[in-house]
């Protein structure tokens, strides 16, 4: 159960109503760690503005949803690793590309330098080399790219830790941390 409130449909003020009807026209649904966020409409629409920059940028569904699976699992987040699991397989992900990614690498190999990348950020609170900004220019990736790539790892740790401080309940296939996809 939720240490936070999931503004279900019934309960949703005027702006919460407005802003899960655009979710819902979008995604068909509203995610419920969209429903914790939404306590606050004014984080929620923040968090949205990120999404669609995010969502529309140089980076393929494929690279975004590698890099949200090996931050779920290096950072234990069971909801986000559910939904990025149920979304990166929508997104063309088969079950050893999600483990590789999980385990912190991808089966293709300029993905494969972005999520090592992702990680990097995480472990050194962005405290990157300069070898590793260059083996992301050397794979092919664009400083538009390298930006998105940050802007990405950001969006995924903020979603981590709202959905383990909440314990959002899952509201996708549960996929167990511990276990391979």
């Amino acid at each position: 159960m939720s240490r936070i409130t999931t503004v279900t449909d019934d309960i949703a003020n005027i702006e919460q109503t407005e802003l899960f009807t655009a979710i819902k026209s979008k995604l068909g649904i509203v995610p419920n760690f969209l429903r914790i966020f939404a306590n606050s409409p004014d984080a929620l629409t923040a968090f949205l503005g990120f999404y669609h920059i995010a969502g529309n940028g140089s980076l393929d569904a494929a690279t975004r949803e590698r890099i949200a699976l090996t931050l779920a699992q290096k950072n234990e987040c069971g909801y986000c690793l559910s939904a990025h699991t149920a979304i990166g397989s929508k997104a063309g992900l088969n079950k050893a590309e999600i483990n590789s990614n999980r385990s912190g690498d991808s089966q293709d190999a300029k993905a494969a330098v972005a999520v090592k990348f992702a990680r990097s950020l995480v472990d050194h609170m962005g405290e990157v080399t300069t070898g590793e900004i260059q083996e992301l220019h050397d794979a092919g990736f664009t400083d538009a790219d390298i930006v998105e790539i940050i802007t990405h790892t950001g969006i995924n740790i903020l979603t981590n830790i709202l959905s383990k401080a909440s314990r959002v309940e899952i509201d996708f296939p549960r996929v167990d941390l511990n276990q391979a996809a």
